[in-house]
This record gives structure tokens, C-alpha cells and sequence, in this order.
């Protein structure tokens, strides 16, 4: 399933991959959240409700363009560099369009929506 990031008249493209807590982060589009900077390594945004983490890896080596969840906080993780092992992160997907756009520093809203069959 493919997965879009609007903000600012910019349009990030991403796909989820097939386990629970993705198919759990699915089931809460469309969702609007606040998408901070972590260091310099990621960018984070609070959900609404914690995802479901079971049947699921709970611990990676993330790599530029993932897109993550980390359970202990319960927030969204959009790797924008490579990241050493991390217990505690679940992959959900990727990003494949538009990483690049995500490098700009500072917090911003965005709004995120599943990309409809064509």
C-alpha cells in the first residue's frame, strides 16, 4: 500500500509494508500531525494512538528513507540518514519518492493519505 506525505505544496510518496502495526498505522489515514525534527537524524511526529507491535520485528538498523515506529515513545520516525541498531523501532515502509524534500530543518504539519489505485 502507498502512503502520501502533503505539506507545504510538497508531495512525499512512501509504501507500508505488510505487518500489523503498518496495517494499524494504515487503518488511522487520513491523519494530520506535527512532523519535528530529532537531531539530525530523523523527523518524528506524535500519533493519536499507540500501534499494534505484535507478530513484528521490534528492533532495526534503519537506513535513510525508512519510515519507523518506535514504541517505547509511540511516535512516527522518517529516517532521513542512516541510523546504528535500534530495539524498540518496527519498519513500516519506505519512503520512495521525495526524501530529499524532508531534509529542510524545522517542524512542519503535514498530512498524510493513502495513494488510491489509479
Amino acid at each position: 500500500m502507498k502512503i502520501q506525505f502533503n505539506y507545504n505544496n510538497k508531495t512525499v510518496i512512501g509504501s507500508l509494508e505488510n505487518n500489523p502495526a503498518s496495517q494499524e498505522f494504515l487503518a488511522m489515514l487520513p491523519l494530520t500531525v506535527k512532523l519535528e525534527d530529532y537531531g539530525s537524524v530523523e523527523k518524528i511526529a506524535l500519533l493519536p494512538s499507540k500501534l499494534n507491535k505484535t507478530n513484528t520485528m521490534a528492533a532495526i538498523t534503519p537506513v535513510a528513507g525508512d519510515i519507523a515506529y518506535y514504541i517505547p515513545w509511540g511516535n512516527l520516525a522518517i529516517f532521513r540518514q542512516d541510523f546504528r541498531y535500534s530495539p524498540g523501532l518496527v519498519r513500516l515502509g519506505r519512503i520512495e519518492e521525495g526524501l530529499e524534500s524532508l531534509q529542510q530543518p524545522g517542524s512542519v504539519e503535514i498530512h498524510i493519505t493513502r495513494v488510491e489505485n489509479e
